[in-house]
């Protein structure tokens, strides 16, 4: 069941950012992505460490502590340490204010 919740506002997350939010106690990392905002669950798959503390690479979330890699938008695993994807969440940008699914 969706559950959505309002977590920021779209210049709060500038193209080529990354920022860490919550979301009704879930962390969530937002990523701009060209444009296009994603949301991934803000925790390494590696180590508990939050991906907001690291970079966008392009499409890449790069984590600060590792340099593990992360699609943005679907939280594949790209590059060692990181063995398992991130969770990734639904997102919807409703007159400027960026909501994310976290049913």
């Amino acid at each position: 069941m969706p559950h959505w919740v309002k977590v920021a506002v779209e210049g709060e997350c500038p193209v080529g950012m990354l920022k860490g939010v919550m979301a009704d106690g879930v962390p969530v990392v937002l990523a701009n992505v060209e444009g296009s905002i994603c949301a991934l669950r803000d925790q390494c798959s590696h180590e508990d460490y939050p991906l907001s503390d690291g970079e966008l690479e392009g499409n890449d979330v790069v984590c600060l502590y590792h340099g593990a890699r992360f699609d943005a938008c679907s939280g594949a695993r790209k590059t060692l340490p990181a063995i398992r994807p991130v969770q990734s969440f639904p997102v919807e940008i409703r007159d400027g204010e960026i909501y994310v699914d976290v049913g």
